[in-house]
């Protein structure tokens, strides 16, 4: 892990580049110290050039070593806003957190879902057991972690499987050495904007009949629903996962978080 310098006095947030972004330049603006924790160098480059901004770069193993960093760094309070579906950090930084009484936010965003005939919600990665699968043309949008293993579940239930990754050297790997067949691979960046034209022509060019993503409440998800809506595509929704989080606050909006820290007077 890269640690860019020592400051007294600072927030630590952990994000990807929708949240973290935005929460940190919220503090930034009430002159606090930010630290902000990313998986990759590509992840650090959306967030803004200041000084009281440094980007640390790499995974957290595990509790102690966040407490070191907390120590370390003398980290006032801690921001938590990693994606829904990253379970064990999530539970590591509330365990650190609790143990050394260090304050932990949450942040949480949103799933908001249109209810609409061709929308599903299933429990797991492996949940589409209540549709015909035989030759149906499924996208999994679920990125590269468990890619193999589920391509392979629906490839067995002789399902013609395509996915969408994104460009990082990681997720690149995994898919090509996938069992899915190289042509039914693309690789590119989630649309940010309303259009989402890019997802839309490779349902058009794949004939897509199923769309696979995890209920991340991301601009990723909502581009999938867009998509869909209107169509004969059908949307499966990985449900999130329940963490317990015994020791934080909750927030899904981005003020809420900062008041509450201005109201209790956490002193960053």
């Amino acid at each position: 892990m890269q640690n860019q310098g020592n400051c007294y006095k600072n927030v630590w947030i952990l994000s990807g580049t929708s949240d973290g972004p935005v929460i940190a330049n919220r503090f930034l603006e009430l002159n606090y110290s930010v630290f902000a924790s990313v998986l990759t160098y590509k992840a650090g480059q959306a967030y803004i050039d200041h000084p009281k901004l440094h980007i640390i770069t790499g995974k957290l193993k595990n509790k102690d070593e966040i407490i070191n960093f907390i120590k370390k760094n003398q980290i006032k309070c801690v921001v938590d806003a990693t994606h829904p579906f990253a379970m064990i950090i999530s539970k590591n930084l509330n365990n650190a957190c609790k143990e050394i009484n260090t304050p932990l936010l949450v942040f949480e965003r949103k799933s908001l879902i249109n209810n609409t005939n061709n929308f599903f919600y299933i429990d797991d990665l492996k949940g589409i057991n209540n549709h015909v699968l035989e030759n149906k043309n499924i996208l999994l949008a679920i990125g590269s972690r468990f890619l193999n293993d589920t391509a392979n579940y629906y490839i067995n239930r002789k399902a013609n499987i395509f996915t969408r990754v994104l460009p990082t050297h990681e997720s690149i790997t995994k898919a090509f050495g996938s069992c899915i067949e190289n042509s039914n691979i693309a690789i590119l960046e989630p649309s940010k904007n309303n259009e989402s034209i890019l997802e839309k022509k490779l349902c058009d060019f794949w004939e897509i009949d199923y769309v696979l993503c995890r209920e991340s409440g991301s601009y990723s998800q909502k581009n999938w629903e867009s998509i869909i809506s209107g169509t004969k595509i059908k949307l499966f929704l990985v449900k999130r996962p329940k963490v317990i989080n015994d020791y934080s606050y909750s927030f899904n909006q981005y003020q809420d978080l900062i008041n509450h820290i201005i109201k209790t007077n956490i002193d960053v």
